[in-house]
């Protein structure tokens, strides 16, 4: 058996002497494992990396098995990020969301679609922190838990959706909101129009979804929310206290 398609590199793990135990995401195919023979050569090491795209090729001599990956660089997203702590966190969170969210060998290809996107743009000055609170609302969409933000849940007004029930996902407008509003989650303007998406409006968004993904995602696998997913809302926390110290 066998496939060959463009892959997104989720996870990696130490697999004997110079071997990798990768897991890659497919349109076609969803979340893959397979062994990367030598991946943590000196040879292999640039290739696979987390957040790499590879033209990715799997073989095994029967389906069940764990099979071996090969695969050539499409785009080196790792070493566009490397430089930049924040797109570096950025990447880490949205590989181990995905690794850890989306069930083995299932097709999600909006998920693929989304997560590519992101990684397209990870060089990009201030376009990977909110790029990567998009693909978590629509991650979640395609996994059945879908966030409503086209109307108020309360009043069905289209307009100044401030707040998401942390219960049902529905937006609810600032007006009906009233003084149930700090028992809200915030809901993130860029989310739902033109709104800047500065450090403040996406550590909103990371809340958001993460408290989803947490209750849903990875609550129904019992698993807690991925370390390296935490570790960007503690970065982004702590870069906006250190402007708000700083002002």
């Amino acid at each position: 058996m066998e496939w060959s398609d463009p892959a997104i590199i989720l996870s990696l793990a130490p697999y004997g002497e110079g071997d990798q135990r990768a897991i890659v995401l497919t349109e076609a195919n969803g979340a893959w494992h397979g062994l990367a023979r030598g991946g943590a050569s000196r040879r292999g090491a640039p290739v696979w990396q987390e957040g790499n795209l590879i033209a990715a090729r799997w073989v095994a001599r029967l389906p069940e098995q764990l099979g071996t990956l090969t695969g050539e660089l499409v785009h080196p997203a790792a070493a566009l990020a490397m430089n930049d702590a924040m797109a570096l966190a950025v990447l880490r969170a949205a590989c181990a969301v995905a690794a850890g969210a989306l069930p083995e060998r299932a097709a999600h290809p909006a998920a693929f679609l989304g997560l590519a996107r992101l990684m397209a743009g990870i060089g990009i000055a201030g376009a990977a922190l909110p790029a990567l609170v998009r693909f978590e609302v629509e991650l979640l969409r395609e996994l059945g838990y879908g966030l409503d933000f086209t109307a108020c849940a309360v009043s069905g007004v289209r307009e100044d959706l401030a707040y998401v029930s942390p219960r049902t996902g529905r937006a609810v407008s600032r007006a009906a909101a009233g003084v149930w509003a700090e028992r809200l989650l915030r809901l993130p303007g860029f989310l739902v129009g033109d709104d800047a998406a500065d450090l403040p409006a996406c550590r909103d968004g990371l809340a958001l979804t993460g408290h989803f993904l947490a209750r849903d995602a990875f609550g129904a696998r019992h698993a807690p929310l991925p370390s390296a997913r935490v570790a960007l809302y503690d970065l982004v926390t702590r870069r906006i206290n250190g402007e708000t110290h700083a002002g």
